[in-house]
């Protein structure tokens, strides 16, 4: 299971959990070394990091992203388009084109704006274009979301993505409540909603789906490196989009939690494949020039 974003328990431990850096230490546990020259007399530090044993606050309990590759998503789910349309989970799904999934809310002042602008600079170093070789769906986990705030969000981001494809290969949704929650049940996306500031604790990620709906992989993070992207989205087409290079490419890497890495494994599978074929061809080229020589020993006897 992958727990609550480094990021966010960052930004709480600098606003919420900066009383941390005021606790005082027994006399006799020495000091670390303090952010500022703050001891007034020798031996009595001021300063002391904070208890990484303690709890998580309780607004990030059940926070993160537990992943299932392989399951399901529910394509029967109504929601609405940013136009207000009822529209079904399952119309965003062709059987042709893999899909890449956020789960965000569009008030979110940071986490999310973060995760999509990274997404899309991201996109745009692929030649891949949006409602062509792949599409992406974005949905609001917040039930009290109108359409008219997936319709401005869409503007913006159509806007800073610059590629008319965009316009009919990015979907933004919204939904009620039981619509929204098998969506994180079975996405395993962990989200809760504080009170206090009126604003949803979640981490971030691209959930890469297959044609038919199908959880194909995670890249949990708020930035991307293309390649991984690219070859995610081959992986999650299921060999329906891709050049011939991106499907060798593909099985010469593998996954390693946060990228596709060179395989030796691989590389020998393929150098050895290539061998063969070679010898192969080697042979066939001297049985054919023996079988010619031959039949030209033949015909001289005649």
């Amino acid at each position: 299971m992958i727990t609550v974003p480094m990021l966010a328990w960052a930004l709480w431990a600098a606003g919420a959990g900066a009383p941390l850096l005021a606790q005082t230490p027994p006399a006799d546990v020495a000091p670390t070394e303090p952010p500022t020259a703050t001891t007034e007399e020798p031996g009595d530090p001021r300063w002391l990091a904070p208890d990484r044993t303690m709890p998580l606050p309780e607004v990030f309990v059940g926070v993160g992203v537990t992943e299932h590759t392989g399951a399901q998503l529910p394509l029967d789910l109504p929601f609405r388009d940013h136009t207000g349309k009822l529209v079904k989970l399952g119309d965003y799904f062709d059987g042709k084109r893999p899909v890449i999934l956020t789960l965000n809310y569009y008030r979110c002042p940071q986490l999310c704006t973060l995760q999509l602008n990274s997404m899309v600079d991201t996109l745009r170093d692929l030649d891949w274009q949006p409602g062509q070789q792949y599409r992406i769906l974005t949905i609001s986990f917040d039930p009290l979301e109108p359409p008219e705030l997936a319709a401005a969000k869409r503007r913006s981001y159509l806007d800073y993505f610059n590629r008319p494809e965009a316009v009919e290969g990015w979907h933004f949704l919204v939904g009620r409540k039981q619509s929204i929650d098998p969506v994180l049940e079975t996405t395993g996306f962990g989200v809760r909603f504080d009170p206090s500031s009126g604003e949803w604790a979640h981490a971030a990620a691209l959930i890469l789906c297959t044609p038919d709906g199908r959880i194909s992989r995670y890249l949990v993070n708020v930035t991307y490196e293309p390649r991984t992207v690219r070859l995610s989205l081959v992986e999650a087409s299921e060999g329906k989009v891709g050049s011939p290079l991106d499907h060798i490419m593909l099985f010469c890497f593998h996954f390693d939690g946060e990228g596709y890495a060179l395989s030796a494994f691989r590389v020998a599978q393929v150098g050895g494949g290539m061998t063969a074929v070679s010898l192969g061809i080697f042979l066939t080229v001297l049985w054919w020039r023996e079988r010619r020589r031959r039949a030209k020993v033949v015909m001289a006897d005649l």
